[in-house]
């Protein structure tokens, strides 16, 4: 064999691999998505997908690491919207009781952020029912948050599609935590 071939296949099959690798991860995320979503109305099915394809680690994924991703898409959407949160606290235009609510969403979400990280480390260790514990507490942030909005009549919350996701996403974290628990390939 030439030293040009000798150099060009292994070179054409790497490439191969490469770029037939990140289908099967796409693949696992679109049937994952697909299967949880059939069985939670909490989640949509293109949020799904858009959620876990914006991590670039997605692409090449097993379904035990689709869920770490997740947890991490959760921790980073809280963090967001508890500096979001406080910079609307900021806004000298607010009436007292938006600032209420707002300061009860923050102390939500600092506390959610601490369940996040105890989830992370749950997880890691394959402690999944602890795991679910902390993201369910999660998700009663966002559901706590946003319903102090609707507890005063024309009050109308600043958070509703954050808190939505902070739902949704951790939604996503509990349906692949109980994928992995039945062993599913999905």
């Amino acid at each position: 064999m030439s030293p040009f071939f000798s150099f060009i296949l292994p070179t054409l099959f790497l490439s191969f691999l490469i770029s037939t690798h990140p289908v099967n991860g796409q693949n696992l995320v679109n049937e994952t998505c697909k299967k949880i979503a059939r069985r939670d109305p909490n989640i949509e099915y293109n949020f799904c997908t858009t959620s876990l394809q914006a991590a670039p680690t997605s692409q090449c994924a097993s379904l035990q690491r689709l869920g770490m991703i997740s947890i991490k898409l959760v921790r980073h959407n809280v963090t967001d919207t508890r500096v979001y949160v406080k910079h609307l606290m900021k806004n000298g235009k607010l009436d007292p009781y938006s600032k209420l609510y707002l300061k009860d969403c923050y102390e939500l979400f600092s506390d959610a952020i601490s369940s996040v990280k105890r989830a992370m480390k749950y997880y890691n260790s394959k402690r999944y029912d602890d795991a679910n514990m902390q993201k369910s507490g999660v998700m009663d942030a966002a559901t706590t948050c946003e319903d102090g909005f609707s507890e005063r009549e024309g009050l109308v919350s600043p958070l509703t599609k954050r808190n939505r996701n902070t739902f949704q996403l951790s939604a996503i974290v509990l349906s692949i935590m109980h994928e992995i628990k039945k062993g599913s390939n999905v």
